[in-house]
């Protein structure tokens, strides 16, 4: 039986991680979440091997005693603060979670998993620490070319920093102890569970509550597109099979405009969902000022995951979109 730590196992990606791992009868799944604004317990299906701990991961002594009382073996860590608007309008809070709780989860580890540099404790074996982090710590790209596992890392935005941050603190304990540590850097993700304040969210929350739906600039930035299940599936491969010490790119090759995003949200609920004026959904689109510093383009290169794991993604952004779109009305209780 592996023991799980799961930090920040209420937000978004950590609920559907927890829901795909759960039905594996061999694992003990600790989630340790703070549970701040942008996380929710009703996001996950509780069974016997599921274990919820309310703490912070700054918080030293805890999370030592977290390790301590389950006997952990195993960290996946997914809790960071992570919306840039935020981080511009508030750093603080990025800087503690995502380099200072970083920090505190890689020392514990190695103080429990390790009894010296490059020397495992004997009575840890099998141990891993896989960190998920984002591809937003390349910075941005121009029209053409994509991120890979080598590209130098230039964030843009003080989320992108304290994640780039957090990386580096990762490689480090791999290089200088021997932690055995793996890394996960995706592109943006969605599908259930993610919290309002993300984009597409808020494009149908925005649009059946008939208000404009804010797009930035011109719209014409580029994300790469990955469903959560996808990703999750690609963290359990690199957490049993991935190398240790590397890094893996995880991308869904959906290149898409905010601006293609929105009309395609609405097209959906022009049918899904008809407005009562029999008017599109379009209309309700909306540039707002730019967000200052706004990366141009992201798109990932995941054939490192790809050719070495077997990983691919099940759905394009067309396929998942329709899936996303139905969670949402559901929650929002537009339909049954």
């Amino acid at each position: 039986m592996k023991n799980i730590l799961v930090t920040g196992g209420a937000g978004f990606i950590g609920s559907n991680y927890i829901n795909y791992a759960v039905d594996n009868v061999e694992l003990n799944i600790i989630n340790l979440d703070k549970l701040t604004y942008a996380a929710n317990l009703d996001n996950i299906i509780i069974k016997d091997n599921y274990t919820f701990i309310e703490g912070d991961i700054c918080d030293y002594e805890f999370v030592e005693k977290v390790f301590e009382l389950y006997k952990i073996d195993t960290v996946v860590h997914f809790a960071a603060e992570s919306h840039v608007d935020n981080s511009i309008t508030g750093p603080k809070a990025f800087i503690e979670t995502n380099i200072v709780g970083t920090f505190n989860l890689l020392q514990i580890a190695y103080k429990a998993w390790m009894i010296g540099p490059q020397k495992p404790n004997p009575e840890y074996k099998n141990v891993r620490f896989l960190h998920v982090s984002t591809d937003e710590v390349y910075g941005t790209l121009g029209e053409t070319g994509l991120f890979t596992e080598e590209t130098p890392y230039a964030p843009n935005s003080p989320y992108s920093a304290s994640k780039a941050s957090s990386d580096m603190l990762v490689r480090s304990y791999f290089h200088t102890y021997g932690l055995p540590v793996v890394t996960t850097n995706c592109s943006n993700n969605y599908g259930p569970r993610q919290h309002d304040e993300k984009l597409i969210p808020t494009i149908i929350r925005k649009a059946i509550n008939n208000e404009n739906i804010p797009i930035y600039g011109d719209g014409k930035n580029i994300r790469d597109w990955l469903y959560v299940l996808d990703h999750c599936k690609g963290i359990d491969l690199v957490l049993r099979s991935g190398r240790l010490g590397d890094t893996y790119n995880i991308g869904g090759k959906n290149e898409r405009e905010n601006l293609y995003i929105a009309n395609k949200i609405c097209d959906i609920l022009d049918t899904q969902l008809p407005r009562k004026s029999g008017v599109s959904y379009k209309e309700l689109i909306t540039f707002v000022n730019d967000r200052p510093g706004h990366d141009f383009r992201y798109a990932i290169d995941a054939s490192k995951i790809e050719n070495e794991l077997g990983w691919t993604a099940e759905e394009n952004f067309e396929t998942g979109i329709e899936k996303t779109i139905i969670w949402y009305l559901n929650k929002y209780k537009t339909i049954n």
